[in-house]
């Protein structure tokens, strides 16, 4: 038997153990020395030791995404499966399946796209035997009951629901129903509205399903990490070999090729910025053929940050506050796309004809050779450095491996990429950017100009003719990729009144305005080729500064980088753009966008009203307004300067290399920054004190908590952080709400609990680091709901949390919760950004490094000390509530009178849950109406 190494194609082995793989060739991407080999049954395993250790991951990207749907009526059943995956098998049901997972200290999740659906686990290494033991179970003998499959079909109807607010996720839908009529890529992966609605009465097809598309021949296990080869694929053959080989396939519908230019537009029922996209069909993924590599190399050097159109568009014009092209990598011939948000309606058609006009620029001359070249070196950077922890090397690997079950893959694709001309982006331009396959699309609320819907040929575009007064914390390793974190003591805390957004604005203004010798375009383009990354986060009472880079482009990196926080350009143009920004993102992003981030928000605002901590770091629509250049140059005058500076440094980072960057940042000021404030007193209701945000929304959103006096530096702090990872660890399904909300009930998508801020948690599964806070809340964030079941969800939350600080832990719930978080602390700092960040977060808090703070402190508690923290600092009673749902009158009659919530279920449940659910719909709440405020979303931060 021969056995494939990092690179090959590998075809059906037989059954001797592993050969150790040779060094990976000098023209690889990928550094690993990767082992491969396909069973009898077909099932393909690559394994990828990465040199980080004590971690492995485990990725299984099987061959089935939307592209499988064929069966009309039938869409969104990859996605709806992804979910049934984590429903058990009758060895190993749910409970027990996650309390494994548990035990392994692991984070776990998946993903479905058009053409896979990815199941990815990262945990600690001496758990792969049983983390392949149990995967392997429900790959093989996944088994559900007809009343578990109607629950989790309307948990992918909340999720349905959940994305509504977004008016991209809307016109994506109606760009891919335009393009296609009869490819599978017509629907998105989340499916037609009238499928996901009929889900509840497809049980039967969803077995036939799973025994379709869930076959080893479609599967491939990557395990990547600090992992054996030999023994890896030994465990692998142990328990997956008996996975029986499918025999179904069909064809997917060829698309036929487009016969005219479409427009669409969808009208959206709220204010919103106006979206244009504009689309056409693309090539299919190819690791050996050009054209789309070049097609997606062409879009971004046209429409990307460092592009002609950017600058003039977003930074000199400032007409559109979002240019983006989109290039999927897809199995078949899918869209490509190239969209921008507009700032005022009535540009709406300057700016389609201006990406008209550059598409047809694109078709008519080559790139510039050096500026490929650019582009090229960027690609290859910007993967490298992305590597850099095990889940990320697995992540991207399964990202390309689907294709064809290779590790090569990924190499070959960037050997393409490298090989490409200026001639073969013109030619795939041309090939590729059509008038009959064009799609472009609009969304609006306001009205659009006169004119945009009719669609002009491409033809018509073309041209016609001293001392460091700071300490410097080194975090050194062998990874060249170096990043530097500069953290000021200066937030959102210091906002002076009347300016409420200040810090946030003036930390945009250094890492998004330039610097006086370059303007923000020319430090992009001057970035882009070495792959260099400089971005800024303001909060409460940090702003930190991060600049990522390859060593070898160091000094390079400091000469662009650097002046813009030392010299800013302070430019005006700059300041009315970035204010804008500001203004969206907060007006539109949180308010009209987003009802889960802002209700956290609210609840935050509200629990620290007429404290530093009052408003959010966005500011609010009057202080942003008030803002002025002048305040901007003040506030970075006062607030960067030495005495509030800690800096963190990690990577192969030489003595040359840091004397160099300190001597820069001895250019900044030496004095001690803003003053400091006192920890804010958050306000502590008696009983219940309710928000309604009244906003036009399909779903209700729900968030309640109080202050507590714990952080970091609190002796509690170990026992607050295991009772909130027992009751609502983020994005864990194990956790004791998720199960009892989501799990046995079904109503929403998830539900969790926080002893620290955790802002935009839906877009990640951990915190970011640099959010340090003297003064935090306990916070509960129940994931929207149908708003009928609104009243009964606050009041199963309340009635767990009030069994947590009544009954406390059992043992048994302590000892598993510790012995998940002794190994999860890991997991959460595993990147070079999470790290170097929670160690700078030390230095500010002045505790000792976080895994070790954890770790030391979560050894030595008892399930005592843990109840007692729970009494002392939590309460079910005396909360602040924040509800957004279009029916506030409606709910606040429920709240103030409170009359029974009841709720109904699709499938048949349990009599003795049944019986609880009246029990629940009845607690008495206690809610005086004068408790209850009722708040238009249009007036929520307003001033």
């Amino acid at each position: 038997m021969a056995l494939a190494i990092a690179g090959a194609f590998s075809g059906t082995l037989g059954d001797a153990h592993a050969a150790p793989a040779a060094s990976p060739a000098k023209s690889d991407v990928l550094p690993f020395q990767a082992v491969e080999k396909q069973l009898p049954n077909g099932l393909k395993v690559i394994v990828v030791p990465t040199g980080f250790p004590n971690l492995v991951s485990v990725t299984i990207p099987v061959q089935t995404g939307s592209r499988n749907e064929v069966e009309a009526g039938k869409s969104g059943f990859a996605h709806f499966f992804e979910h049934m995956m984590f429903r058990g098998t009758k060895a190993y049901p749910p409970e027990k399946y996650q309390d494994i997972i548990t035990k392994a200290g692991a984070r776990q999740n998946a993903y479905t796209s058009d053409d896979l659906t990815n199941y990815y686990t990262t945990f600690a290494k001496q758990d792969l035997e049983t983390v392949l033991k149990v995967e392997a179970d429900r790959f093989q003998h996944l088994d559900y009951p007809e009343a578990v499959f109607k629950t989790e079909s309307r948990a992918v109807l909340g999720e349905y629901n959940k994305n509504s607010a977004n008016p991209m996720q809307k016109l994506f839908e109606v760009q891919r129903d335009a393009a296609f009529g009869s490819h599978t890529y017509k629907h998105t992966t989340m499916g037609f509205l009238k499928d996901i609605e009929d889900m509840p009465n497809q049980y039967q097809y969803s077995k036939v399903f799973f025994e379709r598309w869930y076959r080893p021949e479609r599967t491939t296990i990557i395990i990547a990490g600090d992992v054996e080869p030999k023994q890896a694929v030994a465990l692998v053959e142990k328990y997956w070999s008996g996975w029986r080989r499918g025999s179904y396939d069909v064809a997917v519908p060829a698309e036929p090729a487009p016969k005219g230019a479409q427009y669409r537009h969808v009208d959206w029922p709220s204010p919103t910025l106006p979206l244009v996209t504009v689309a056409f069909r693309g090539p299919a993924f190819s690791d050996t053929q050009k054209d789309q590599a070049a097609l997606s190399m062409a879009l971004s050097l046209a429409f990307g940050r460092t592009s002609p159109l950017y600058k003039r568009l977003v930074q000199d014009e400032q007409k559109v506050d979002q240019l983006f092209d989109s290039s999927p990598n897809r199995v078949d011939p899918a869209l490509v796309t190239v969209g921008a948000r507009v700032k005022n309606p009535e540009d709406a058609l300057y700016v389609r004809n201006a990406i008209l006009e550059t598409i047809a620029k694109m078709r008519e001359a080559p790139v510039p050779a050096q500026t490929l070249l650019d582009a090229q070196s960027n690609e290859k950077y910007s993967l490298i450095r992305s590597l850099d922890n095990t889940d990320a090397i697995a992540q991207t690997l399964a990202s390309y491996v689907h294709f064809q079950r290779s590790y090569g893959t990924l190499n070959r694709y960037y050997r393409v990429v490298d090989s490409l001309t200026p001639a073969d982006l013109q030619a795939a331009a041309r090939k590729y950017l059509v008038d009959d396959s064009m799609v472009v699309t609009t969304l609006a609320h306001a009205k659009l100009p006169a004119g945009i819907e009719t669609l002009p040929k491409l033809a018509g575009f073309a041209p016609k003719a001293g001392d460091a007064k700071f300490d410097v914390l080194v975090q050194k390793s062998s990874l060249p990729q170096v990043r530097f974190k500069l953290l000021f003591d200066a937030g959102s805390s210091q906002d002076p009144a009347g300016k409420e957004g200040l810090a946030a604005l003036t930390a945009a203004m250094v890492a998004r305005a330039g610097s006086s010798e370059r303007k923000y375009d020319e430090v992009t383009r001057a970035l882009f080729p070495i792959a260099g990354a400089f971005g800024e986060q303001a909060d409460k009472e940090m702003t930190t500064f991060t600049g990522t880079i390859h060593k070898d482009n160091w000094n390079t990196f400091l000469d662009v980088a650097l002046p813009q926080l030392l010299d800013p350009g302070f430019r005006e143009d700059d300041f009315r753009r970035l204010k804008d920004a500001q203004k969206n993102a907060l007006v539109l992003d949180l308010k009209d966008n987003n009802e889960e981030e802002l209700g956290k928000e609210r609840l935050q605002a509200n629990i620290f009203g007429g404290t530093p901590y009052g408003h959010p770091v966005l500011g609010t629509v009057k202080g942003i307004e008030a803002i002025t250049l002048d305040d901007v140059k003040a506030f970075h005058a006062k607030a960067y300067t030495q005495g509030a500076l800690h800096v963190g440094v990690s990577g192969d980072v030489s003595p040359a290399m840091l004397e160099q960057f300190k001597l820069r940042l001895a250019r900044l000021p030496q004095g001690a920054g803003l003053p400091h404030i006192s920890a804010p007193q958050g306000h502590r209701p008696k009983g219940l004190e309710v928000e309604i945000i009244e906003k036009n929304t399909r779903a209700t959103a729900i968030s309640f908590g109080l202050p507590i006096a714990v952080n970091r530096t609190h002796p509690d702090f170990p026992a607050l952080w295991l009772a909130k990872t027992w009751l609502g660890e983020h994005r864990a399904s194990n956790s004791y709400l998720y199960q009892r909300i989501r799990e046995v009930r079904g109503m929403n998508y998830g539900d969790y609990a926080y002893i620290e801020a955790f802002p935009r948690g839906m877009f990640g599964f951990f915190p970011s680091p640099n959010l340090g806070r003297q003064s935090q809340i306990f916070e509960v964030w129940i994931r929207p709901v149908a708003p009928q079941n609104a009243h009964f969800a606050l009041r199963i939350a309340l009635s767990e949390l009030g069994k947590l600080v009544d009954q406390g832990l059992t043992q048994a719930q302590f000892e598993s919760t510790r012995d998940y978080l002794m190994k999860n602390v890991f997991v959460m700092t595993a990147t070079q950004d999470q790290q170097l960040g929670y160690a700078l977060d030390a230095q500010w808090y002045r505790t000792p490094e976080f895994t070790q703070m954890m770790r030391d402190g979560l050894s030595k508690l008892s399930v005592a000390d843990v109840n007692a923290a729970i009494r002392k600092h939590l309460s079910a009673r005396d909360l602040s509530v924040v509800f957004i749902t279009r029916d506030a009158a409606g709910l606040k009659e429920k709240l103030v009178t409170d009359a029974f919530s009841p709720i109904t279920y699709d499938g048949s449940k349990p009599q003795e849950l049944l019986d609880e659910d009246k029990a629940i719909g009845a607690m008495k709440l206690g809610i005086k109406p004068e408790q209850v405020k009722i708040t238009p979303a249009a007036q929520v931060f307003a001033q």
